[in-house]
């Protein structure tokens, strides 16, 4: 019982104990609504007396022989007896009678119209508890209908603080089962059950004669389904359409993309995909026809089969909507089943883009061919480590078996044997000369006459693809400005050779051993080449990457003051490449070398004040996943003094099919008159006891074309804003239930402009939300205007709209928690809601 309701009936009685005369006052409290208030009621002038059924003579006596001259109020916690069985009912026809039912207090208090005292009275059982009427009043509601009181009790019972149906359904939806509902059991202990599905009728037009909470949602879900599917719904569904489909899609969309909401909301569409065998239906309909369908996360299986079946058919020119399967994979991976499929669009985007480039086309000249390599081919190698890469995240893999065959054909047969041969023709006509500046003058051209601090990352096997992911990445930090270039780099191409052709040296050779020199010197380990690099620049270091990595700021400065050149050696592509129980996990260590290059840049910048950085490789790397046969390696490497898959060094010219070689003075510069012999294609020598299917030291672009990525991170702070988004349709007024927008992304991505993620939705004046809910992920990088426009769909409530009254289009920044834009309209929709109004 609120205290307002207790202050009133104190004011009331103590009114009628004014004067000097005694006044007996009797109240009989038929349903003991204040049994537990009654003590606490305090009377100005008078007392108390607890009448019960069984001490009626007591109170005759007491009243009439031991007490005549105190007013008293008597309270009876029950009905008033009849005459018959009323001993007191002399005295009462002397006193006077109160009467204080709650439904007349509650009315009075909260300042409802009283011709709503029967909807009060009819749910009363509700006001017998302290706490419900307390919370009702909590609500602080400003005017009351039959509608609003009966969405406020079950506000209430559902512990919204709200008075809103929308989030009692939620509630009713999302935090209890279908059966045995919990709510809904509530609300039929205070006869709310039919003022629920009421309500239901009237917002969301649902309403049968034994109503349920699973027939509900199968109407809402196929209801969505009917308008954003682009085909009829089967006859047996149309029954289950509902007119008031704009608060329908309205909820749903909000319930899907909520963050508190979208795991029940899930739970929910598998069971109604279930109980209406969706999948049978959709299976047998055009897949054009479900591609803006986003309630059913089978419609995404649905779409992966039919694109999986086009890939392997090696239909590139397949559309939905003239959508084009990367189109239709991107748009796919920002809905919200598109978190549970996102490896799955991913395989088949980067798939598409493989057998796009079908079979290579040999390209004339080296130079040619190192500018095409470098700018665009070198895609289809990144396309083949990322096809891999989502296709190993996945638990079950079966149904890509066949096009995983297609791309690996494709790319082994059609690509990288043609393009290595490529390459290796080209590169002898031009006598080993590529056009690039060479890994072994990296010291001199970058870093001799260096003026600031630099930090050298060498990142064992970082071949160019991978370091322009990496490139791709910094430039998206604001704080970072990186180029990328290519170096020509050594053969063999491993890593004794790559990691001594970094370092600052006068000359570099072999020895009769085969072991690799730098001025006379081996230079294998961390020590060996700090001192080599020391010679060179006596304020320098060299370590490796794991020792600094846990290092702390204090630690990082012992290591970093003072120098003017520090390599840092990774080894995360190589070390994991090398080991043949790990070397399909390259992939996977490539993404980890990215992320651990950046954080290091990152770090390195905050933490060890280094600005300028270089990250470059000893050698890069060729990865097939399906190994070779023994009968396909090549044999007769035997006569060589150091073998190894992609190379092998001899003191004697040999020669078989399928191989060419060089002279190794040719590669360093020097005199030697030895032989380096290395496969033409993409083969490798018959060694035992290696990994077949991560191999380099041989003659490749993949394996040859050396990174350099230079960094400079800006000091303190670099200003950045978020993508914005503008409206383009000019629109003030809004006619139809369903409506269609255009808008812009303003700018394309950059490292000044960042994505970010939208919500955009319509309310009223009142903050009422009116319409669905579209997300928008603000990431796009085109520069031209017209790729950077979007349309978005919206579907309004069925409920009447005022015309004078205000409505806005929000759009707001979620990853921001800022409202960005507001834009007033005018709701013009004639009969919006023809079939009932809630009021």
């Amino acid at each position: 019982m609120a205290e307002m309701n207790l202050k009133q009936i104190t004011e009331k009685l103590n009114s009628e104990f004014t004067g000097d005369v005694r006044k007996l006052v009797f109240w009989y409290d038929t349903n003991a609504e204040f049994s537990d208030d009654i003590d606490s009621i305090k009377l100005d002038n008078a007392k108390v007396l607890h009448l019960e059924t069984d001490n009626q003579f007591y109170i005759k006596y007491f009243l009439e022989y031991e007490d005549t001259t105190t007013n008293y109020l008597v309270y009876a916690p029950f009905a008033k007896p009849s005459i018959r069985d009323n001993h007191l009912e002399d005295i009462i026809r002397y006193s006077k009678e109160f009467f204080a039912d709650r439904a007349s207090l509650l009315v009075l208090d909260l300042g409802i119209n009283e011709r709503y005292k029967p909807i009060i009275q009819r749910y009363i059982k509700f006001f017998a508890n302290k706490d419900r009427t307390q919370k009702f009043y909590d609500l602080e509601i400003e005017s009351y209908n039959k509608s609003i009181i009966e969405v406020a009790l079950m506000s209430v019972l559902c512990k919204n603080r709200t008075v809103s149906f929308e989030e009692v359904l939620r509630c009713v939806l999302t935090d209890a089962g279908l059966e045995d509902n919990k709510y809904l059991i509530e609300f039929e202990k205070y006869d709310l059950m039919g003022a629920f599905w009421n309500q239901v009728d009237m917002i969301f037009g649902y309403s049968q004669p034994n109503p349920t909470l699973e027939k509900l949602l199968i109407s809402m879900f196929v209801t969505y389904a009917s308008k954003t599917i682009h085909a009829e719904v089967p006859n047996a569904w149309k029954e289950f359409v509902s007119y008031k489909f704009g608060s329908i899609i309205a909820f749903l969309d909000n319930l899907m993309n909520n963050l508190l909401y979208a795991e029940r909301f899930d739970e929910i569409s598998k069971i109604i995909w279930s109980r209406l065998g969706v999948k049978s239906v959709f299976s047998n309909m055009n897949p054009e026809a479900l591609i803006d369908c986003n309630i059913f996360a089978g419609v995404d299986d649905i779409l992966i089969d039919w694109m999986i079946t086009r890939l392997e058919n090696e239909d590139i020119n397949a559309r939905l909507s003239t959508k084009a399967l990367p189109e239709i994979c991107s748009e796919r991976r920002k809905k919200h089943f598109g978190k549970n499929y996102r490896s799955e669009y991913f395989i088949i985007e980067n798939a598409y883009y493989i057998i796009l480039a079908g079979k290579y086309n040999f390209i004339s000249g080296i130079h040619n061919l190192v500018k095409d390599y470098t700018s665009n081919t070198y895609k289809i190698d990144r396309r083949y480590r990322y096809f891999y890469f989502y296709l190993d995240s996945l638990e079950e893999s079966a149904k890509y078996e066949k096009l995983r065959d297609l791309v690996e054909n494709i790319y082994t047969n059609e690509y990288l044997n043609r393009i290595t041969v490529n390459w290796n023709e080209e590169i002898a006509g031009a006598e080993g000369e590529t056009g690039l500046d060479l890994q072994r003058n990296f010291f001199f051209r970058n870093l001799k006459y260096a003026k600031e601090k630099t930090a050298v990352i060498i990142s064992d096997a970082l071949r160019y693809e991978v370091a322009d992911s990496l490139y791709e990445k910094l430039k998206a930090d604001e704080k970072c400005n990186a180029t990328i270039s290519a170096m020509q780099g050594v053969l063999p191409s491993y890593t004794p050779l790559g990691m001594a052709s970094l370092l600052p040296h006068k000359t570099i050779e072999y020895n009769d051993k085969y072991d690799v020199l730098i001025d006379g010197k081996v230079c294998a380990s961390t020590e060996q080449r700090e001192t080599q690099l020391q010679t060179y620049i006596p304020n320098s270091r060299c370590i490796q990457f794991d020792s600094m990595k846990s290092m702390k700021q204090k630690e990082l400065r012992e290591i970093f003051t003072g120098q003017d050149v520090i390599y840092i050696y990774h080894n995360q592509i190589d070390a994991r490449g090398d080991a043949a129980n790990t070397e399909n996990e390259v992939f996977i260590a490539c993404e980890e070398a990215i992320k651990e290059i950046h954080d290091l840049i990152r770090r390195l910048s905050s933490l060890a004040n280094t600005h300028h950085f270089y990250v470059t490789s000893d050698h890069g790397f060729i990865y097939k996943r399906d190994r070779l046969k023994a009968y396909d390696k090549i044999g007769g490497a035997s006569k060589s003094n150091r073998l190894g898959q992609r190379y092998a060094l001899s003191d004697n010219e040999w020669k078989v099919e399928g191989v060419s070689s060089t002279k190794i003075g040719k590669i360093l510069g020097n005199e030697d008159d030895r032989n380096i012999t290395y496969p033409l294609a993409s083969d490798i020598f018959r060694v035992a006891g290696a990994g077949q299917n991560f191999v380099h030291g041989g003659s490749s672009p993949q394996e040859m074309i050396v990174p350099l990525v230079e960094v400079k991170v800006e000091r303190g702070k670099k200003e950045t804003t978020t993508a914005q988004l503008a409206l383009v349709s000019l629109t003030s007024k809004i006619t139809n239930l369903i409506t269609s927008l255009d808008f812009i992304q303003t700018e394309p991505i950059s490292d000044v402009v960042k994505e970010t993620k939208y919500r955009i939705y319509f309310i009223s004046e009142e903050n009422e939300k009116i319409s669905n809910e579209n997300i928008v992920i603000a990431d796009k990088k085109d520069k031209d205007t017209a790729k950077r426009m979007f349309r978005l769909r919206f579907s309004f409530k069925n409920k009447q709209y005022n015309k004078s009254q205000r409505y806005y289009l929000l759009v707001y920044d979620d990853k921001n928690d800022l409202e960005v834009l507001r834009h007033e309209i005018v709701m013009d929709i004639a009969f919006a809601d023809d079939f009932g109004f809630f009021g």
